[in-house]
């Protein structure tokens, strides 16, 4: 970190704001910095609410952000920019976090057809008037591990990179994958774009010995399975 004036968040480019970077790419796309400094909301006089937000890190960077896992609000409201209000916001999300991540493998979903992957994310789909590119990662049981959104905006190869869907997998250690995208006009017949992204992700796959099982097409209230369609083996 170097010494110059530190730019604050209105003085960056939009798509470099954490809040608009989120709502953009999804929260998986932003840094531990980048959404702690969601939580911190503002910054000091002379710091921007990101370089607080490093500066945090910073302090534990030998254990790295698990260390924030068990630390008080009062440990934490000592770090310069970051008062009891704010300790206790990133003392409450973490908390959030280890019962979300407590819950036994029974209190989450699997996916046992492809109906279940499509009621998965029908909701949350349907009326998207963008494409959506999504991947249900799961466990060697079919639990449902995470739903990152790789994508958004016109399906192609260029979007969708084998690089960044196959490193959510590793980084959730899942065994397989979905892929999951939405048709905004509401029909979910797959082109031909979309089999062609498909079998160069299994083929991505097969190397790095993560099953891409299927690839679900969600329209309006419906959806196409490539995997029942038989397009896909």
């Amino acid at each position: 970190m170097n010494d110059s004036k530190p730019l604050m968040i209105k003085e960056l480019p939009q798509e470099e704001r954490p809040r608009e970077k989120m709502l953009a790419k999804g929260a998986q796309a932003l840094s531990n910095s980048e959404l702690l400094a969601i939580l911190l909301r503002t910054g000091t006089k002379h710091d921007s609410v990101l370089r607080v937000a490093e500066r945090l890190l910073k302090k534990y960077e030998e254990m790295g952000v698990a260390a924030l896992a068990s630390l008080a609000p009062q440990e934490l409201s000592k770090i310069k920019g970051i008062g009891p209000v704010k300790a206790v916001t990133i003392v409450a999300a973490i908390e959030l976090g280890k019962r979300l991540n407590s819950l036994s493998s029974a209190d989450k979903p699997v996916i046992r057809a492809p109906q279940d992957a499509a009621n998965l994310l029908m909701a949350r789909l349907r009326y998207e008037p963008r494409e959506h590119f999504i991947i249900i990662l799961l466990s060697t049981k079919n639990h449902v591990l995470a739903t990152p959104t790789i994508s958004i905006g016109s399906l192609n190869a260029s979007i969708v990179h084998p690089r960044e869907l196959f490193r959510e997998a590793i980084n959730h250690s899942a065994a397989a994958v979905i892929l999951v995208h939405n048709h905004p006009s509401g029909d979910p017949t797959p082109s031909s774009e979309d089999t062609l992204l498909t079998r160069k992700l299994i083929d991505a796959g097969k190397i790095l010995e993560i099953h891409v099982l299927d690839h679900i097409i969600i329209g309006d209230n419906k959806y196409v399975s490539l995997k029942e369609k038989g397009i896909i083996n």
